[in-house]
Order: C-alpha cells, then sequence, then structure tokens
C-alpha cells in the first residue's frame, strides 16, 4: 500500500506506473451497491483493478440527529441516539443517559451500573458478531456468518426480554432503567454465557488459520499507531494497530474500574489484526459479564434506578388513574423540569470507538447544542486516502474491517 498520508484527489491522480497517458476508469461504490454496506459513497479512480485515487462522499441519509435534538427534551432525544450505531443501540442509548446525569449531578446506584455494564456488553458482543462475520462474508466464507447470528438472535431476546425492543432499544431511563431485570432475562444472560464460547471458538478455527482468509486479511490495509492517531481512530482498529486505549480503562465509568479484564491489542493494524481484536473483545466482555452478575448478587434487590423522582416515569396503570402521576408524567416527557445551565462532554467505549456528547445546556427544556462524536465518521476519513495503491477487492475487504456504520455518518 503506497503512503497515505499524501492528498489524493482525482483531479491530481497518482499513476500505477510511469506512463500518464494511460486512460483511467471513474468508477462509483456506493451509494446502492452492496460491497458499502450502507448508504454512502466512494468516487474511486481505477488503474486495472488497482485504484488510483477516490473521495468519500456521506450525506445520503439526511438525518439531522444534532439539530433535531436541539428541538426535543432529553428523554426524547434517546430514540434518536438508537439510530447511531443500530448494531450496538444500547451503547448509544446508556452515552446519553451518562451524559445528561453528569448534567444533573445525579449519582447512580451500584446495581444500576452493573446492569448498565452487562446491557452494553452484550451490545457490544453482537456488534463485532456482526462486523466479523460480514468480514468473513466478504472474503468468500459465508458459513460462519450464518452461524455466529444465530447468537446475535439470542442476545436480542435478551433485550426484548429486558426493554420490549430488539434492534432500536430505547433502553434505559435517566437515572437507571424503567423496570429491573425479571428472572427469565438473568437466566438467559447465563445461558449465552455458557452457549457463546465454544460457538466463537468454533467460529475461530474457521478463519484463524484458514489460508485463504489469512491471504485475503494478513498486511491489508496496516496502519501504523502514528497514522491511526494522526486521525483521531479511536476503538479496536486503533488497538489493532498496538495501543492499548480503552475508554472504559483510561476513563472509567460505570464503575469499570472494579471489573478485572484486559484490553486486546494487535501490532500490525492490519484487517486480519482488527479481526483478531475483536474476537478477544467479545470474549472480554463474557468476562465481564460474569464479574457484573457476581457483583450484582451482592447489592440490594429490586434497584433499577436512582433516587431522582422528577427523572423517573410514574407507572401506567397510575398514570391512567391519578391525576398527580399525569401530571408528573408530562413534565418528565416534556422536559418541564428545572435544569442548570452548564456545559458537560461524556464519552463511552461504543463497539467502533469513543462515542461521546457534547452537551451545551442553557437551563432550557432543549439543549441549547448537543454534538455526537461518532467513531465510525471518524474513523473513516481515513479510508480514500488509504486505498490509494489498493485493489478494489482489497478495499472492500478494508471497509468491513473498519466497520463503518452509515448511520453514524450523517448526524
Amino acid at each position: 500500500m503506497s503512503d497515505f498520508i499524501t492528498k489524493i484527489t482525482p483531479n491530481s491522480p497518482v499513476y500505477s506506473d510511469n506512463d500518464p497517458q494511460d486512460e483511467l476508469i471513474t468508477l462509483n461504490i456506493g451509494p446502492t451497491h452492496p460491497a458499502t454496506h450502507g448508504v454512502f459513497q466512494n468516487v474511486v479512480q481505477i488503474d486495472g483493478e488497482r485504484i488510483v485515487s477516490g473521495v468519500s462522499t456521506i450525506g445520503y441519509i439526511h438525518r439531522a440527529f444534532e439539530k433535531i435534538a436541539e428541538h426535543r427534551p432529553f428523554y426524547q432525544i434517546t430514540p434518536l441516539t438508537d439510530r447511531l450505531n443500530y448494531c450496538s443501540s444500547p451503547i448509544n442509548n446508556m452515552g446519553w443517559h451518562m451524559t445528561v446525569e453528569k448534567l444533573l449531578n445525579i449519582e447512580i446506584p451500584k446495581r444500576v451500573q452493573y446492569m448498565r455494564v452487562i446491557v452494553m456488553e452484550l451490545a457490544r458482543i453482537a456488534d463485532h458478531i456482526i462486523c466479523n462475520g460480514i468480514l468473513g462474508v466478504d472474503t468468500g466464507a459465508f458459513s460462519g456468518f450464518l452461524y455466529v447470528m444465530q447468537e446475535r438472535e439470542f442476545i436480542y431476546e435478551i433485550f426484548e426480554e429486558i426493554c420490549g425492543a430488539r434492534l432500536t432499544t430505547n433502553i434505559g431511563r435517566i437515572g437507571g432503567f424503567e423496570r429491573d431485570f425479571n428472572d427469565v432475562a438473568f437466566l438467559k444472560i447465563r445461558e449465552f454465557l455458557e452457549r457463546f464460547p465454544p460457538v466463537l471458538t468454533e467460529f475461530e478455527e474457521m478463519f484463524v488459520r484458514n489460508r485463504i482468509f489469512i491471504e485475503r486479511t494478513s498486511g491489508v490495509a496496516a496502519v501504523t499507531p502514528e497514522q491511526a492517531l494522526s486521525y483521531s481512530w479511536s476503538g479496536p482498529i486503533l488497538r489493532a494497530t498496538g495501543i492499548d486505549y480503552d475508554v472504559r480503562a483510561q476513563e472509567p465509568y460505570c464503575s469499570y474500574e472494579e471489573f478485572d479484564f484486559e484490553v486486546p491489542v494487535g501490532t500490525t493494524g492490519d484487517v486480519y489484526d482488527r479481526f483478531m481484536v475483536r474476537n478477544a473483545e467479545m470474549r472480554q466482555s463474557m468476562r465481564i459479564i460474569e464479574q457484573a452478575l457476581e457483583k450484582i448478587a451482592r447489592e440490594p434487590a429490586d434497584v433499577f434506578h436512582a433516587d431522582v423522582p422528577e427523572f423517573y416515569l410514574p407507572p401506567k396503570e397510575q398514570v391512567y388513574t391519578n391525576m398527580e402521576a399525569l401530571i408528573y408524567h408530562f413534565k418528565i416527557v416534556m422536559g418541564e423540569w428545572e435544569t442548570p445551565k452548564a456545559e458537560v462532554y461524556h464519552a463511552v467505549e461504543g463497539a467502533n470507538g469513543e462515542l461521546g456528547f457534547y452537551l451545551i445546556h442553557d437551563g432550557g427544556r432543549t439543549p441549547y447544542r448537543l454534538h455526537f462524536r461518532r467513531p465510525s465518521f471518524v474513523n473513516y476519513q481515513m479510508f480514500a486516502p488509504m486505498s490509494s495503491g489498493m485493489l478494489i477487492s482489497d478495499a472492500i475487504i478494508n471497509m468491513s474491517s473498519l466497520n463503518v456504520i452509515a448511520g453514524e455518518l450523517d448526524a
């Protein structure tokens, strides 16, 4: 791969040989193309099968999340976060709730923090299952994807048991959860911890020593730590370069400092290392969930929300029969409570990297300004320049390993 720090544009192509008269072909990869796995576009110039230059374009979803959020009360913003990385939406929900809790200086009970850890780690596993499974498909191996998707389906069953939703979960509330985990949810979580490790092992055995997979991924799109940092990478693709930055470890939240887990890192920063880092992270997530279950057992039962009645919706049966409960419900949903003027930033370790919320609040019903730091948006910036000199087939593999979620590109 060529030095991708050099600026590449379609008007100033870098030729793959010494003959500047060669005719280049302009090719659109996306926005409606199966190789992009999302609504975004790459306009590339190719010499044969090799990419000479390229430009990435986004904006095909037109979601305007941040502007919409500035016209919504805090509670009504949570469904917007679902649509960022919809492969692991509970992490988005929890990150937003923690941002508001930092603004309001709400102290969260330990049991609630552990419950959040379980949900977020399950979401991380579901996201990595999709990424590595699709990476296998793009290298020509479809069986592994079908195999692990059964476990992703089981995680969605757990989410459904907890909150009634599966993909766009709107899970949790400011201060905790809308209800406690029931016995079925806990049973399914423990069942998942038993059934998933052998499945993950078998999935790995399909790829890690597979000659075709290794030749398609090893050495492809290798990135140095310096290059990754210069583009503000974070998450598994940064750790694949050898940098052990993880928000859960460096800036703990939800009592992550109490958990014993490792931060997997790679050495070469190529597609193969990104695959291996995500697999290792799934094992660490299971390790964290096991510890969280043990910690929950030592906490007082039936604690699932902080003591902040002005932000906890009354039970529905009371809303339908009690005027005071109805008034409380209306004031909470419509944001009629007094809130402080402040400027806060809170970040969590999303499945693709640092997911941050920068909130400027003037004390009104809605945020004065809200900016989402979407990891896919930041990570994707390097794709076009790093594709210069690659074969088209390698560029597709590289895109899969970056796990670009289109919902995080438009905000």
